[in-house]
């Protein structure tokens, strides 16, 4: 029987970064420009005046202290609210597959392997860039990779139902091994001007690669002992921007044609939902919540990962057994958790065992249990 094991992650970090205290200037310098040019609206009561952000609401509400971007020019522009990220020729290698090769290259390096090892491409995430040809057959080309590529989209949660998938293709033989590449560009769907959202995301990229046991080093990485993979439609995170949209000129513009989400009711639901997630899957693999010596959980919300965290295990977890990166990198997408699992996993020792989870719109919840070899 063939076992799929991860034998490399890699992580590609734009050098830019905006903190809390850059992002609010530019937010409360939009929100005075808006209030300024509809005052008289404001005065009858027809418009109603935007309201300032500060750091200190951004760091209670959700953890995060900064955050990596492509552009931040463009973004701290009070009159664009919007990355700057040229449009490249069509003879130019993507945005989001030079992130990609960046990941990529270290999780082969880590593994200690070459292209050549690899079967299949599969690029997981929550934006593409465009429709096609896929980022994934792009990345392939770019990196000499035989095979196979395509791209998958399950929102936050593309990174793991990645994983599910490259498992798959490897314990059923139809690849050696599969590298599952998250390029997130999250900036570029972010509506810079609510301030219920405006800080939430950055951007990064992950790669892993998946491979058979026997073709990974003697102890080297993890083994994969589950996968699970929840869906359950829910209005209550959206980005409704697509090329449907050409074709009702009313919708453009919207609000819903950038991330829009019902904060409040998406951690009342999701938070019950992913722990169950995780204790159902332990359960079948005869795991105990103490079992666990690591949660690796979608870098979203610190508050909603506490609650998770305790939901799971019975009591507070500690930050090394629930390591957090969601301060300096911000909400990621399905990024986030292959991000806290790349940083987070050399000191485990053989035998640990974890849970890398993720979970978002749709809603989306994949949860991958691993053992260190």
């Amino acid at each position: 029987m063939i076992k799929a094991v991860i034998s490399g992650t890699g992580l590609y970090t734009p050098p830019e970064t905006i903190d809390n205290d850059e992002l609010v200037e530019a937010f409360n310098q939009y929100v005075e420009l808006f209030n300024s040019e509809h005052a008289d609206d404001i005065a009858r009561g027809e418009v109603a005046p935007l309201q300032p952000s500060s750091s200190a609401f951004i760091e209670k509400a959700s953890g995060i202290k900064r955050r990596h971007v492509i552009n931040k020019d463009g973004i701290l522009d009070p009159t664009r609210m919007t990355p700057l990220i040229p449009e490249r020729s069509n003879d130019e290698h993507s945005v989001q597959c030079d992130m990609a090769l960046s990941a990529c290259k270290e999780a082969l390096e880590q593994a200690g392997k070459t292209a050549a090892d690899v079967d299949a491409v599969i690029v997981a995430c929550s934006n593409l860039q465009r429709a096609y040809p896929a980022i994934s057959i792009e990345v392939q080309q770019a990196l000499g990779v035989n095979g196979f590529a395509y791209d998958m989209n399950v929102a936050c949660s593309s990174a793991t139902f990645g994983l599910q998938a490259a498992v798959n293709s490897v314990e059923n033989g139809a690849a050696r091994s599969v590298l599952v590449v998250s390029p997130e560009i999250c900036s570029g769907h972010l509506n810079f001007r609510d301030r219920d959202s405006h800080f939430i995301f950055g951007d990064a990229c992950t790669a892993i690669l998946v491979e058979r046991e026997e073709n990974a080093g003697s102890g080297q990485g993890y083994e994969i002992l589950g996968t699970s993979l929840k869906t359950q439609f829910s209005n209550n995170i959206r980005n409704n921007f697509g090329f449907l949209n050409r074709a009702d000129e009313s919708g453009i513009g919207k609000p819903d044609k950038l991330f829009i989400q019902q904060g409040r009711k998406v951690f009342k639901e999701v938070s019950p939902l992913v722990a169950e997630t995780i204790q159902n899957q332990l359960q079948g693999l005869s795991l105990a919540p103490e079992d666990l010596r690591r949660m690796w959980l979608h870098q979203a919300n610190l508050n909603m990962n506490q609650l998770i965290a305790r939901k799971v295990l019975g009591r507070d977890a500690t930050e090394d057994e629930a390591p957090v990166i969601l301060d300096e990198y911000a909400n990621t997408s399905s990024a986030g958790s292959i991000i806290a699992f790349h940083k987070h996993k050399e000191d485990l020792q053989a035998g640990d065992i974890g849970v890398i989870c993720s979970f978002g719109a749709g809603y989306s919840i994949g949860s991958v249990v691993v053992r260190r070899r």
